[in-house]
């Protein structure tokens, strides 16, 4: 019979010996612990443990052992080898990528705190971080712990200061035709250079009234990281309200690097909420700086 990791969190005691009957348990039952993080409170500590069991065993099977310890709200998930990277070695590693790549942050932190997986739907916890105007929403169904909550809150600082230092480009002039030149026709804006189409984005009215308005955005390759992105961003978010909309949605691949600097760079207060493998962006265009 072969073997299966988890990731197990569960609220224990905050006396001495705890943990010594966790372990004991886990001993008892053939549970085997290959990593352990506690996270402080106050009248209970929350631990994190990567264990291996036999491979037919079910989230029950961990938890009826767990609690046979003292252990409540015992949460478990299967996970790969990866859970047991150093996690010290993992923050250090975050925080290079924000340095070097700060657009990249709201995929780096989802993955830096295990919310890369798409929640269950409904009851799962949320993590909100705010970079300039953006808040940028991680998701998962294990509650985030206010030490986790910190170390999201000191890598949402580190990014604010990169960026400060590297404010994301405006519009600015490139290609043969200089600046494209901006046409709202319809549902849409497009950029045009010398008659040639750089971007486009275009959107449409929500399925109620209550709904946000979905958009879609696409720039030329050899006009990317020119500002068309963010110019046509903010054109048709005031296009959308001006037929109506208080809302807009842009979703992306979760690992796009362009969705912060255009929400940045257009001024608007967004919600980049990171859910399995997209980023979606809602956007209140009544918000929307004069432009």
């Amino acid at each position: 019979m072969g073997t299966m990791l988890w990731r197990v969190r569960a609220n224990l005691p905050d006396r001495p010996g705890a943990l010594g009957a966790v372990a004991h348990e886990c001993g008892r039952a053939g549970v085997n612990i290959l990593r352990i993080q506690v996270f402080p409170g106050r009248a209970t500590v929350t631990d994190e443990l990567v264990v291996s069991t036999p491979d037919d065993w079910q989230e029950r099977d961990l938890a009826a052992v767990l609690e046979r310890a003292g252990a409540e709200s015992v949460v478990g998930l299967t996970c790969s080898e990866a859970a047991l990277d150093d996690q010290p070695t993992r923050f250090v590693r975050a925080a290079q990528e924000i340095i070097d790549h700060p657009a990249s942050f709201p995929d780096v932190v989802a993955h830096l705190f295990d919310a890369d997986v798409a929640p269950s739907g409904g009851t799962e916890d949320v993590l909100e971080l705010t970079v300039g105007n953006a808040v940028v929403q991680v998701r998962r169904d294990t509650p985030f712990t206010a030490t986790e909550r910190e170390r999201g809150a000191a890598m949402a600082e580190l990014v604010s200061h990169v960026l400060h230092r590297e404010v994301p480009p405006g519009p600015t002039a490139g290609g043969e035709g200089g600046e494209p030149e901006y046409v709202a026709s319809g549902d849409a804006v497009t950029a045009l250079s010398s008659g040639r189409v750089a971007g486009r984005a275009s959107v449409t009215a929500g399925a109620t009234p209550d709904d946000p308005w979905p958009v879609d955005l696409w720039v030329d390759p050899s006009w990317q990281r020119r500002g068309i992105g963010t110019r046509l961003l903010g054109e048709v978010a005031r296009l959308a309200r001006s037929r109506g909309a208080t809302e807009i949605v842009l979703t992306a691949p979760a690992d796009s690097q362009a969705v912060l600097p255009m929400v940045l760079s257009a001024g608007m207060r967004g919600r980049i909420r990171m859910a399995g493998e997209t980023v979606t962006v809602r956007i209140a265009v009544s918000e929307l700086r004069a432009g």
